[in-house]
C-alpha cells in the first residue's frame, strides 16, 4: 500500500523547487513590506533646533577692539528698554504703536532675532502684543497668544462706502493706541477698523525680520551683489529665476534691509522701526504718525502730541563739546556688531544627513537665490566685518514670488509680489516663516513658494521630485543653520 500523497517524501528536485519558492516568496514579501514602509515615510520639519543656542553674541572682533564692547552693550541695553509716553525714563511711545520695546519683537532665539517664543515672555504668553489689550484696545483677530508678532498694512485706501479703492495705501496701521494710559494724559484716539478691512480683504501682515549679522549684510559691496546676480545665468534662466536689486530713492544705490529690501542702512532700518512700530519720533523720522483719516482731518489731536520732537535725539553737551548718541544710532551699532548664529554640524539628523541635505539644496536650485555665501568689503568699523565670508544664504535681490505670497504692497522698485531673498542663517531657530508668519512648518513654507508667477516654481518642482529621504535631509540641513 502506497503512502498517502501528503506523507510522501520530497525528491531532491522537488525540495529545491519548494525552497526556491519559499525564498522568492520571502524576498517578495520583504520588498513589499519595504515598499509599504517607504510609502509611509514622509518628510517632516524637525522643528526649532534644540540644545545650546549660539545667537545674540557680538562679533568675535568686538572683544579685541577697544570701546566696541561698550557700544555693543549699550546698544543691547537700549534694545531692551521699555518706552513710555511721558514722565518716565524713556519717553516717546505712541500715539499709535505695535509694541513698546525693540526686543519684544526681536527676541527669538535671543535679542536681535525674530518673533518670540513662550520662553521669552512666560507671563504674557508667546506673543507679547497680547499684553496691550485693554478697554481702549481690542486685540485684533490676527493676534493670538501662540501666534507671531505682526504688523498690519492696508493694501488700498477705502472708498466712502467702505470698499477698497484703486489708490494704493501700503502703510503700517499700528495695532494699538495710548488712549486710557495713565501716562498719556487725555489723548483719545481709536484703533483702525481691522475687522472691516479684514472683511474686504484689505489687510496684509509682516513679522519681524532677524537682525543677526546686520553689519555683514551692510558691508557687502554693490559690485559683489551684481557679480553674484550675473553668475550662473544660464542655470538661473533655465529655472525661470531673474531677480533684481531694490534701490534707495535718494542715491539710487542698492537697499538691502526689510522684507522687500526697502531700507538701505541699519540707521534707516532702526529709525523707521522706532517711529512706525513704537511711535517714537527721531532724527530720521521727526513727525508723529497720524492715521490717514486723522491726516486728512488736520492731523493728530493736539492733546496726543505729548512731547517735543524728535523724542529721540543726540544728547549734546555744549560745555564739554561731547555728544551721547541717540537711540537709533545705538540700535544700529548693536545690529552692526551682532554676530550671525553659528550653525550646527550634527543636529538635527546627524552630520551625514546635513551634508546630504546641503548637496540637495544645491542640486534642486535653492542656492540660485539663496546664495550660500558672499564676501564683505573693507570696513571702517571693526576687523570682524572686513573681507570675511558672510554665510547668509541670500542674494539680497528681490524676486517675484507669485500669487500665493503676493501682499499687494510696493516699496521702492519691489512690486506687489516681490520680496527680498530672506537670509537663512539662523533658520534652525525660527518659529514662524514667510513674511506674514503664516506657518511654523518649514516643509509647508517651502511649498508655499510655488504658485502662479513665482520664480521658485521650477525649484519647488525639483524639490517635490526628491525622494522622501532626500527631502528630509534637506529639511535637516536647513534646521542646522
Amino acid at each position: 500500500m502506497s503512502a498517502p500523497r501528503f506523507a510522501r517524501p520530497f525528491s531532491k528536485s522537488k525540495f529545491l523547487r519548494f525552497r526556491n519558492i519559499v525564498v522568492c516568496t520571502a524576498f517578495l514579501l520583504s520588498v513589499s513590506f519595504a515598499a509599504v514602509t517607504f510609502a509611509q515615510f514622509t518628510p517632516k520639519d524637525p522643528g526649532v533646533r534644540a540644545g545650546s543656542v549660539d545667537s545674540g553674541s557680538p562679533l568675535a572682533s568686538v572683544a579685541q577692539t577697544p570701546g566696541q564692547g561698550d557700544f555693543f552693550a549699550d546698544g543691547l541695553a537700549r534694545f531692551q528698554e521699555v518706552e513710555e509716553v511721558q514722565g518716565g525714563t524713556n519717553n516717546g511711545l505712541g500715539p499709535r504703536f505695535n509694541s513698546n520695546q525693540c526686543s519684544s519683537c526681536h527676541s527669538q532665539p535671543a535679542v536681535g532675532g525674530t518673533s518670540p517664543s513662550a520662553t521669552v515672555f512666560p507671563f504674557v504668553g508667546p506673543n507679547p502684543e497680547v499684553q496691550f489689550a485693554n478697554t481702549h484696545n481690542v486685540l485684533p483677530s490676527f493676534i493670538s497668544m501662540d501666534g507671531p508678532v505682526r504688523e498690519a498694512r492696508f493694501k488700498f485706501f477705502l472708498n466712502a462706502n467702505g470698499s477698497p479703492s484703486n489708490t494704493p495705501d501700503g502703510g503700517v496701521h499700528d495695532l494699538f493706541v495710548i488712549s486710557g494710559r495713565s501716562d498719556a494724559g487725555n489723548c483719545s484716539i481709536k484703533q483702525p477698523d481691522f475687522a472691516h478691512n479684514l472683511a474686504v480683504n484689505n489687510v496684509i501682515f509682516r513679522i519681524p525680520t532677524p537682525t543677526f549679522g546686520g553689519g555683514l549684510l551692510e558691508n557687502i559691496s554693490e559690485e559683489t551683489i551684481y557679480a553674484n546676480m550675473n553668475a550662473n545665468l544660464r542655470f538661473k534662466q533655465a529655472l525661470g529665476i531673474s531677480g533684481h536689486p531694490n534701490r534707495d530713492g535718494n542715491d539710487g544705490m542698492i537697499s538691502r534691509f526689510g522684507w522687500k529690501a526697502q531700507n538701505k542702512s541699519l540707521e534707516m532700518f532702526a529709525g523707521e522701526a522706532y517711529n512706525v512700530e513704537m511711535g517714537v519720533t527721531n532724527e530720521l523720522f521727526q513727525n508723529e504718525r497720524a492715521s490717514p483719516d486723522e491726516a486728512l482731518a488736520g492731523g493728530l489731536p493736539a492733546n496726543c502730541k505729548t512731547n517735543p520732537t524728535p523724542e529721540d535725539a543726540t544728547n549734546v553737551n555744549v560745555t564739554q563739546y561731547t555728544a551721547v548718541p541717540s537711540d537709533i544710532i545705538q540700535f544700529a551699532m548693536f545690529m552692526r556688531l551682532l554676530a550671525p548664529p553659528t550653525p550646527s554640524t550634527t543636529s538635527p539628523g546627524g552630520a551625514q544627513s546635513i551634508a546630504n541635505g546641503r548637496n540637495n539644496f544645491l542640486l534642486t536650485g535653492c542656492a540660485a537665490c539663496h546664495t550660500p555665501a558672499l564676501q564683505t568689503s573693507t570696513s571702517n568699523v571693526t576687523p570682524g566685518l572686513s573681507h570675511v565670508t558672510a554665510n547668509l544664504f541670500s542674494d539680497l535681490l528681490v524676486h517675484h514670488m507669485g500669487a500665493n505670497l503676493a501682499d499687494g504692497v510696493s516699496q521702492g522698485s519691489a512690486g506687489p509680489d516681490e520680496f527680498r531673498t530672506a537670509p537663512l542663517w539662523g533658520l534652525g531657530q525660527r518659529i514662524f516663516f514667510l513674511h506674514d508668519g503664516r506657518t511654523s512648518d518649514l516643509l509647508d513654507a517651502i511649498k508655499e513658494h510655488a504658485s502662479s508667477g513665482s520664480e521658485a516654481n521650477s525649484v519647488i518642482h525639483n524639490f517635490s521630485h526628491l525622494t522622501p529621504q532626500q527631502q528630509q535631509d534637506l529639511l535637516n540641513f536647513l534646521r542646522s543653520l
